[in-house]
């Protein structure tokens, strides 16, 4: 087994954990945290035999998070490890860690609050702060205070960001250890800032074509979405020409199985990946191979518009911890290089964090999932509190919808329409359209209408004449 960063800081997290029921793991990218952790704490006295959940904020994440643990265990899938997604699982009666997504674990609290049986709960890449990992941490949390007293429920945030301090907090001055990051320096090449109106994919595709004459090994694009991955391959795929030995990988969360797999597998012998990513890749994957990444410095982020009560994607510069967590891909295996598109003087300027997303996502979710577990955000234990504003216009959403009433004076209550619409994985509206849809005898036609609705438009905005987009599913 090779040695990683990580297996300097295994004993004192090993100490940390049998002394306190919480800790917080600091370990930048590239120190293996998602690989050792789980298994370095398989066999603790204090685990009694019971399992460990590990939460992963995306599904190829999760899936190539189980593959990597139980590859380290000589097993496949479904052994001693397995994952839980949407649509997918690999679990069998001796698995010990289950590897699952946020929306998994979400309802697996609502079914058992306690968490029977799990003795570790571990939140991988918690610096991302997604809603549905601060809504499952404030539950867990909840329900270890009310169920677990006897064989009491453990909990390991693990962050590649320096805000331990901060986690500790939260978790009643938990112990803090910190690994050191990645094994290999990675040095920085610095472009110029982008012009007003200046289009990314020209700079992103000569920078990769000096990269491929210049430096070794395979290389790792960020880019903001789906449509500049789409339009930078294309223009790579007439720059490189009759190149044989460049192989060029989309890879995003909407793209196939088979396809994810092709972007994180090792290349080839012969040939050098140019990998075209979104920020899936920027934490938890490994991408085999990787020496150079070329950041454009972009991410698309959600935001929730009070006012029209619609969230839209907005294309936003990320934070420095970003950029750190994106250049450390470099560094893996041997030395490498990051060409950021941004200069160093627009780096200071940057936001050293992200936002949390419970700050500025659409909380009609969060609301409704609280409303089932019968409290009000207030009486449970937050990183950030949700904004009082966007969670009571959630609320006033799902009383329209159905899910929510109350008396004069009282608390909102939720009805069993509610209750119907929270088993459902899906966002609130989508989940009420399907259930009158099937009330109403339309069930497939509202099934139709919610895949539209919630998945990429396959029109690519072509209009907004829902009949023709219908009329191609038929």
């Amino acid at each position: 087994m090779n040695s990683l960063p990580i297996d300097a800081v295994l004993p004192a997290l090993r100490q940390a954990l049998a002394d306190r029921d919480e800790a917080v793991l600091e370990a930048p990218p590239g120190a293996g945290k998602t690989t050792r952790v789980p298994l370095a704490l398989l066999h603790e006295s204090w685990l009694g035999g019971q399992t460990i959940l590990m939460l992963e904020p995306r599904r190829l994440a999760a899936r190539a998070a189980a593959e990597r643990l139980a590859s380290e265990l000589g097993e496949g899938v479904g052994e001693t490890v397995g994952y839980r997604i949407r649509l997918d699982s690999k679990v069998g009666p001796n698995t010990r860690i289950e590897v699952v997504t946020e929306g998994i674990l979400t309802r697996r609290l609502q079914e058992d609050p306690s968490l029977e049986g799990v003795g570790l709960l571990i939140f991988d890449e918690f610096h991302e702060r997604s809603l549905d990992a601060d809504l499952a941490l404030a539950l867990s949390l909840n329900g270890r205070a009310l169920f677990r007293d006897e064989q009491p429920l453990k909990i390991l945030l693990m962050s590649a960001t320096l805000e331990g301090a901060r986690l500790s907090s939260l978790l009643n001055d938990a112990p803090v250890i910190s690994s050191e990051g990645r094994m290999f320096p990675v040095s920085m090449q610095w472009g110029r800032p982008f012009q007003p109106g200046e289009f990314i994919e020209p700079r992103v595709v000569q920078t990769v074509l000096d990269a491929l004459g210049s430096e070794s090994g395979s290389v790792l694009v960020f880019l903001p979405g789906q449509a500049e991955i789409r339009r930078v391959n294309q223009q790579l795929i007439e720059a490189v020409g009759d190149r044989s030995d460049v192989l060029l990988c989309p890879l995003h969360g909407e793209l196939d199985l088979s396809a994810q797999r092709a972007a994180i597998e090792p290349a080839p012998k012969g040939k050098r990946k140019v990998v075209l990513a979104t920020n899936i890749a920027e934490t938890s994957l490994t991408i085999d191979g990787v020496r150079v990444v070329i950041d454009a410095g972009l991410a698309r982020v959600p935001r929730f518009d009070p006012g029209s009560g619609m969230t839209r994607l907005d294309t936003q510069r990320i934070s420095r911890a970003s950029a750190t967590q994106r250049a450390g891909r470099a560094g893996r295996l041997e030395p490498g290089v990051c060409y950021r598109l941004w200069s160093e003087a627009q780096h200071d300027q940057l936001a050293a964090y992200g936002a949390a997303e419970i700050l500025q996502a659409d909380l009609a979710g969060l609301a409704l999932q609280l409303a089932r577990w019968g409290v009000e955000p207030a009486q449970l234990t937050w990183l950030d509190l949700p904004p009082a504003a966007a969670y009571a216009q959630a609320q006033d959403l799902l009383a329209r919808l159905g899910a929510l009433t109350r008396k004069p004076g009282e608390d909102w209550k939720l009805t069993p329409h509610g209750q119907s619409m929270a088993e459902v994985p899906a966002h609130p509206r989508i989940a009420h359209l399907l259930l009158r849809g099937h009330e109403l005898g339309l069930g497939p036609l509202a099934c139709d209408v919610a895949a539209l609705l919630g998945e990429r438009d396959i029109l690519r905005g072509a209009g907004a004449d829902l009949h023709s987009r219908l009329t191609l599913l038929a």
